[in-house]
């Protein structure tokens, strides 16, 4: 296979397309599919955070400060904004003595649009637990407590936190992280590009650490398992991400990334991938996975059929009439 495309169909003909890159494989790199993309860079983007948790999960900060596992989960997540994500970060951010304007994430609105209204009718401001990357920034800022660290640039590139998390990447990815990768995040963290062959190496990896087969088996657990064990905590309650987990009753983790990334690892089949819309656009995402599962037979019919219902690739307007379908070529 070299090319994916989903196609949105107008009446009958085709409006727009979307070029999905796309690189699975087996835990020991035998390739089960690729676009032959896998040597360029890419910003990974939010579907990293599990590996940039890690140090938090190695602190003694989960135990110093008896932290759950919702708050765990969030550590790894983008989350939505909804009520019980801001109710968790609240608790979270009591518990160490901090405020919101300690995070160095910048706010935004709760990209849940329910939970966005909600606030706006009520006349209520938003802050930094809204962003959603309020999770990661708590982990970062609770591990710096723990460690006597500094607080008040814990952001900067040679802050320790930051070495640590880069150490973690290099361990996982099996090569270096240069300088020239570097870049910010849209929540002012530094965010790296990667080919994607060595985001596929860390995952593969990310297996064998939750096997016990590579280094930092407990930390690796605890963040997976509490992700498993709290998949609306990752994303929202309609999230992508957080509807394979639930679908696939948790033998599936996987982490959605801004401009159009998606990873995924499958901890019984033993299989990772990574999908990246070329040109960001998220919404050809699902069709791109679910076909993807279905032709690697990483779900099986029924966990598909109740995914599939979730989603929608009809297109329809304003009054409801159907006006076109969103349909995807594998070559």
């Amino acid at each position: 296979m070299s090319k994916i495309h989903v196609e949105f169909v107008r009446g009958k003909r085709v409006e727009s397309i979307h070029q999905v890159k796309a690189f699975v494989t087996a835990v020991d790199g035998k390739i089960l599919l690729s676009t032959n993309n896998e040597y360029e860079y890419f910003f990974p983007r939010s579907s990293i955070k599990i590996f940039q948790a890690i140090p938090f999960a190695m602190s003694n900060a989960i135990k110093n400060y008896k932290l759950n596992n919702k708050h765990i989960a969030l550590a790894c997540a983008s989350h939505k904004g909804e009520k019980f994500h801001v109710r968790e970060l609240k608790k979270w951010i009591t518990k160490i003595k901090l405020e919101t304007k300690n995070l160095q994430c910048g706010i935004h609105a709760p990209l849940d649009k329910n939970a966005s209204e909600k606030i706006i009718y009520s006349r209520k401001k938003f802050n930094e637990l809204h962003n959603n990357c309020a999770g990661k920034h708590l982990g970062m800022l609770t591990s710096c407590l723990v460690n006597n660290q500094s607080i008040t640039n814990y952001l900067d590139y040679n802050h320790a936190h930051q070495k640590s998390i880069r150490k973690i990447f290099n361990k996982f990815t099996e090569s270096k992280l240069s300088k020239k990768n570097f870049s910010l995040d849209g929540c002012s963290a530094p965010q790296y590009s990667f080919k994607i062959k060595s985001i596929s190496r860390a995952l593969n990896n990310l297996i064998k650490s939750y096997k016990n087969n590579y280094e930092y088996t407990d930390q690796v657990r605890i963040l997976v398992n509490s992700i498993l064990e709290n998949p609306e905590f990752i994303g929202g309650t309609v999230s992508f991400d957080t509807k394979i987990i639930k679908a696939s009753k948790g033998k599936i983790f996987c982490k959605s990334g801004a401009e159009g990334v998606f990873l995924f690892v499958d901890f019984q089949k033993e299989i990772s991938g990574i999908i990246k819309v070329t040109d960001g656009n998220e919404r050809a995402i699902p069709i791109a996975i679910l076909n993807i599962f279905k032709k690697l037979k990483i779900m099986n019919r029924r966990e598909l059929k109740n995914l599939e219902k979730k989603e929608i690739f009809e297109l329809r307007n304003h009054t409801s009439k159907k006006i076109g379908h969103i349909c995807i070529t594998m070559k």
